[in-house]
């Protein structure tokens, strides 16, 4: 899968409701700067009022887009009405946040190899470069994303607290997860 795909006109458009002036935490914490869930609710109305985009696909859409602003509850509503790859993709990575490992992990099982893992791979491989190659192994078996190993880094990083040097990349790496999942919901 080509990992430099143009992206539509509806994932550019939603897309600016992920640049938050802070990337989003790896647990629960609300961050200054995101929107509140009923200005959200009303923003990303107005985007998806003229797509063509089908219903299912505007509720997971709608779905990452809480949860990239921190409205876990919010999301973890969608994830639990839609019964398929998607909806366990979201459902996993809000129990990641939550956090609520093993959960997560048996999300992630749901959903099963994801479309949108190869294009995750091979945007962190071009975040990380070769400086990272550890990290980046670990992160990607035989060039797909592992959300199990990602979901491990997260706990890790949680356990460790301060201590943990590489948090700002586990959170860039989640961004680049949300990117690729949100593109490929408005195919």
């Amino acid at each position: 899968m080509n990992t430099n795909l143009v992206p539509s006109p509806v994932f550019r458009q939603l897309s600016v409701l992920l640049d938050t002036p802070d990337l989003a935490d790896l647990g629960p914490q609300r961050r200054p700067g995101t929107l509140s869930l009923d200005e959200l609710q009303r923003r990303i109305d107005q985007m998806l009022d003229n797509t063509a985009l089908p219903a299912h696909a505007q509720e997971l859409i709608r779905g990452t887009l809480l949860l990239w602003h921190d409205h876990l509850d919010a999301a973890h509503s969608i994830a639990q009405e839609v019964e398929d790859a998607d909806g366990s993709l979201l459902h996993a990575i809000m129990h990641r946040r939550e956090p609520d490992y093993s959960n997560s992990k048996y999300w992630f099982r749901r959903a099963g190899k994801h479309p949108c893992y190869l294009v995750i791979a091979g945007r962190i491989s071009a975040l990380l470069g070769p400086e990272r190659k550890g990290l980046m192994s670990r992160l990607t078996r035989g060039g797909d994303w592992d959300p199990f190993a990602f979901v491990d880094h997260c706990q890790e990083a949680a356990q460790s607290g301060s201590k943990y040097a590489g948090k700002e990349s586990l959170q860039e790496i989640q961004r680049i997860e949300f990117d690729s999942f949100l593109e490929y919901l408005c195919l």
